[in-house]
């Protein structure tokens, strides 16, 4: 049975959902980055809530896209125009259905419209397999943050390619 993966900008009124989202995700599907230490996942959290997700909604410079799956809200993604995509959440039941995929798809896209040449981002030792099947490479040293370690990556866009195609709305 295929699953129509939907990715669309928020509306205005989705910054409860985003952040639940957000929360959901990171609480329940990052326990090896956190070991639910609650000060590490207050500080992870802490610019995620409600009041900041509708800022991000009308910053210009941010492209956050919703992802549903059969049309129920499953994850998040957001980049900067500057080429770095900042998030990428999905939702605990809705991990391995393409979600994910779909909306990194969709953040490299927006960042190759704009001319970028190549995505970068800082993953978390949770997502490093995730974002290596996706074809980025660790680019540096693993740093500590806020008693996380990331790992920077990046990966090459190339024009009329996967990491160039919209896929904003695909069967997965």
């Amino acid at each position: 049975m295929e699953s129509l993966i939907a990715i669309d900008p928020p509306a205005p009124g989705d910054a409860g959902i985003v952040s639940r989202i957000l929360e959901r995700s990171i609480r329940a599907g990052c326990a090896l980055d956190h070991r639910n230490n609650p000060c590490l996942i207050e500080a992870w959290l802490r610019h995620k809530r409600c009041d900041d997700v509708s800022r991000w909604l009308v910053d210009d410079a941010l492209h956050l896209r919703l992802g549903r799956l059969e049309g129920k809200p499953a994850g998040i993604a957001l980049a900067l125009a500057s080429g770095e995509i900042c998030l990428c959440y999905v939702l605990p039941e809705h991990f391995r259905r393409g979600v994910g995929r779909a909306l990194m798809a969709a953040m490299e896209a927006i960042l190759c419209r704009q001319g970028h040449r190549r995505a970068m981002l800082y993953s978390t030792r949770t997502a490093v397999g995730f974002h290596r099947h996706l074809g980025y490479r660790q680019t540096g040293r693993p740093m500590g943050l806020h008693g996380l370690m990331l790992v920077p990556m990046d990966k090459v866009l190339v024009p009329g390619e996967g990491a160039c195609d919209d896929g904003l709305a695909k069967r997965a």
